[in-house]
Order: structure tokens, then C-alpha cells, then sequence
């Protein structure tokens, strides 16, 4: 196979990236609505309303800003408002959308959890937005450092590396198996699953940015790493006190 995987659409050459990120977000929207349909907790218009906003814009600036943020010597250096709006990092979108679905439901009293439902639709979107990472290969930025190991690909330059956009739909297709047994065990309160979820996914990529290429921001660590570690205690904090409630 050669890198970058490319499409020719109406005589325009794509990368695979954006392609299979746009199919993921489509199919991820359609299977929760489909779950939310199918779901017996109903939530109101307005803080239905108030959740999607809050959780689009906190994605978005988060998503733009930690992307931006991994190298802060070029965005402040040499900065270009094409460079800034094209760097995204599904860390970053995560980490500020939560922020921005917990500031939404303060602004309309809402206390109940509301993640859940969309764990499952966002897992099926990062997954298929991951195949269009591996088939970019080096052409973006979701690739590994060099490695001698068995798991070693050329991914569009002359170095055997880690293929981490590969790792990441492995971990992601193992813990949505775990995920659905918990589910199906009913014994866990309202938001559990996202929290988990949570955990688990920031915990895999501050590990998994270890082998990646990467500026130090502090020690050893990147800045996805460094907003890995502050959500990962922050899901420690917030499980081990709901748990203390049952």
C-alpha cells in the first residue's frame, strides 16, 4: 500500500482523512440519534439545546487550541490563522467539551448525567476517523516514532513505525466490548459509562503519545499528554465520590 491514500472526487485529489473523518461524524450523529430515540431518559428542548451547544463549542475551541498547543513554539513564532484553524486533536475536543456540556447544564439547572447515551457513537466515529488517520499516514499527524519492532509499517517515508492510529482502533473496539458487559450489568449509576470511558481513553493516550513524535512541554511530557493527566485525575476525583454516594 502507498501513502497517503488519496480520492479523486469531481476531478479534486483528496486525502483519505478528512473523508473518512466527515463518514464517522455522519454515522457516529445517525447512531445516537437512533440510540436517543430509542432511549427512556428524555431530556427537555432547552437542555437538549443546551448540551449540544455547549458540547460543539467546547469542542471546537478545545479541539483547535490543544491541537495548536502540541507546538507552541511555531504558534507563537510563526503564527497563520490557516495553520491554527487546520491543527485539531481529538484530546483537546474531548477534555473542552466536557467543560462545555458541564457549564450548559449549570446555565440550565440540569443535574443529571448526560453522557452515557453518546459513548458508543463517539467511540464508532473515532474509529472510522482512525482509518482515515492510518491511510494518511505520515501526511498527518496521527503516526508513530521508528521501531524495530514486529508492528512496524512504512507509512509514506523510509522508517518502520509504530502504526498508532491502528493501536487506538484495537483499544477502542476492546473497550467498547467491556463497556456494553457493564452496560448490560445494570448495577451502575447514571454517567458511569462515560466516565469510564473517559478514563480509559486518556489514560490509553497519554501512554500512546510516548510513541509519538512530540514537543516536551514539561519533563518528557507533550501537551496532549499534560491535559491526558489532568482529565484522568479528574475522573478519578469524580468516580470515587460517586461511588461513595450508593
Amino acid at each position: 500500500m502507498d501513502f497517503p491514500v488519496t480520492f479523486h472526487i469531481f476531478g479534486t485529489t483528496i486525502l483519505a482523512h478528512p473523508i473518512f473523518e466527515t463518514i464517522g461524524m455522519f454515522l457516529g450523529m445517525r447512531y445516537y440519534f437512533y440510540l436517543k430515540r430509542k432511549s427512556k431518559e428524555k431530556l427537555s428542548f432547552n437542555t437538549s439545546a443546551a448540551v449540544l451547544i455547549g458540547a460543539t463549542a467546547g469542542a471546537l475551541i478545545g479541539s483547535k487550541l490543544i491541537g495548536n498547543l502540541e507546538n507552541p513554539y511555531t504558534l507563537f513564532e510563526n503564527y497563520s490563522f490557516k495553520r491554527f484553524w487546520s491543527n485539531n486533536t481529538i484530546v483537546g475536543g474531548l477534555a473542552f467539551g466536557l467543560i462545555g456540556v458541564e457549564l450548559a447544564k449549570k446555565i440550565v439547572k440540569h443535574t443529571e448525567s448526560t453522557g452515557d447515551l453518546i459513548v458508543f457513537p463517539l467511540m464508532l466515529a473515532i474509529m472510522i476517523g482512525r482509518v482515515g488517520c492510518f491511510l494518511t499516514g505520515i501526511h498527518e499527524e496521527t503516526y508513530g516514532i521508528p521501531t524495530d519492532s514486529i508492528f512496524g509499517m512504512h507509512l509514506g517515508d523510509q522508517y518502520l513505525r509504530h502504526p498508532v492510529a491502528l493501536y487506538e482502533i484495537a483499544f477502542l473496539f476492546i473497550l467498547w466490548i467491556a463497556l456494553r458487559y457493564i452496560q448490560r450489568l445494570k448495577n451502575h449509576s447514571s454517567g458511569f459509562i462515560f466516565q469510564v470511558f473517559m478514563l480509559s481513553y486518556f489514560t490509553f493516550r497519554l501512554f500512546l503519545d510516548f510513541i509519538k513524535p512530540r514537543i516536551e512541554i514539561v519533563g518528557n511530557l507533550g501537551t496532549i499528554q499534560i491535559v491526558c493527566i489532568c482529565v484522568i485525575i479528574y475522573y478519578i476525583y469524580t468516580i470515587k465520590n460517586t461511588k461513595s454516594l450508593y
